[in-house]
């Protein structure tokens, strides 16, 4: 299965389960990589039969800006079944990376990473 990768698209948004998350807000990094044939798309040079990666950009950042969530694990599966929905995938995998969460203790970031597939008919 061939991929496109989205690394580190950034938001600003208000999710998480303390009450100052959801009124100071945070940044919230999102990373996707998308599985599907690209062999069409490629041998006719053809964005009609790849996925537009604007569209996508737009899909998640109206799902990262929306909410609140409580949980990042629900903003990641909103966005991979709205791309699942939306494109023709066969999986997606979607980590949201929360570099500042507040928490005390000395970390990078925390986050959670997803794989959804397309259910088989």
């Amino acid at each position: 299965m061939d991929r496109i990768f989205f690394n580190r698209m950034a938001f600003y948004a208000y999710h998480g389960a303390y009450p100052e998350e959801n009124r100071l807000g945070q940044r919230f990094f999102v990373d996707l990589e998308l599985g599907l044939d690209l062999a069409p798309a490629a041998r006719q040079d053809d964005l009609n039969r790849t996925v537009d990666y604007g569209k996508v950009y737009e899909m998640v950042k109206k799902e990262t800006e929306a909410g609140p969530y409580a949980l990042v694990e629900t903003l990641a599966e909103r966005i991979a079944q709205r791309l699942l929905e939306t494109f023709s995938l066969q999986e997606v995998k979607v980590r949201i990376t929360k570099p500042d969460p507040p928490i005390p203790g000395h970390y990078d970031s925390v986050g959670v990473e997803i794989t959804r597939r397309r259910p088989h008919d």
